[in-house]
């Protein structure tokens, strides 16, 4: 008899804390919690073997409904892409960013990164910041309408709203002013990429 009444004592537990549990999960706003959590993300983009992208983010939330799928990188975000002979090209970072796809409409498919936006590209040592930057991952094309400064062994640039490749290889302001540019250069600078050197230097 003891027995009996510990077990339906144990049971009316179980069933209360249940109860509880599923009142709790019901006060919850699916669209407001993430649906996986990832600490110190790593994701790699291959094409034919070769590696084209390198996506790194100390922390990655998906929010995912019917019609449609977020990443959220509250924590900011660094993006290196390589060229075909398998040199880093070009780097991204940010203080934040968004991936958002609709999956009503798979061409839509958009980064958006927020921040102290750095853009740099290695191989033609051009360095772009600005505050907001958007990814057409689709169209390949990297743009923003926010003020954007430009750097170049060439000189200095200044504007409004910038197009490129998702490369960064030929970045176009859209409204410059104030500019300036380097008429005349010393031929015998030499340039290293130290980013993708690989040995020992020579010994003078």
């Amino acid at each position: 008899m003891i027995l009996m009444l510990a077990s339906v004592a144990a049971l009316a537990s179980i069933v209360v804390s249940c109860n509880g549990k599923l009142a709790e999960a019901d006060k919850l706003n699916l669209s407001e919690t993430p649906v996986q959590t990832l600490r110190d993300m790593f994701a790699v983009q291959t094409k034919n073997g070769k590696v084209e992208m390198r996506i790194e983010a100390p922390l990655m939330q998906t929010f995912e409904n019917d019609t449609s799928k977020t990443d959220l990188f509250p924590e900011g975000l660094s993006v290196y892409a390589y060229n075909p002979e398998g040199l880093l090209e070009s780097l991204i970072f940010s203080d934040s960013a968004k991936h958002f796809t609709d999956k009503t409409k798979r061409s839509d498919d958009i980064w958006s990164a927020f921040g102290n936006v750095v853009i740099h590209n290695v191989l033609k040592r051009e360095t772009m910041e600005t505050d907001t930057i958007y990814w057409d991952e689709t169209n390949r094309e990297i743009y923003t309408d926010c003020y954007v400064k430009m750097y170049s062994p060439d000189g200095f640039m200044q504007g409004y709203g910038m197009r490129s490749d998702d490369h960064a290889r030929n970045s176009i302001l859209r409204r410059p002013f104030n500019s300036y540019g380097v008429t005349r250069r010393d031929s015998t600078v030499v340039m290293i990429d130290s980013v993708n050197f690989i040995g020992a230097f020579p010994k003078n």
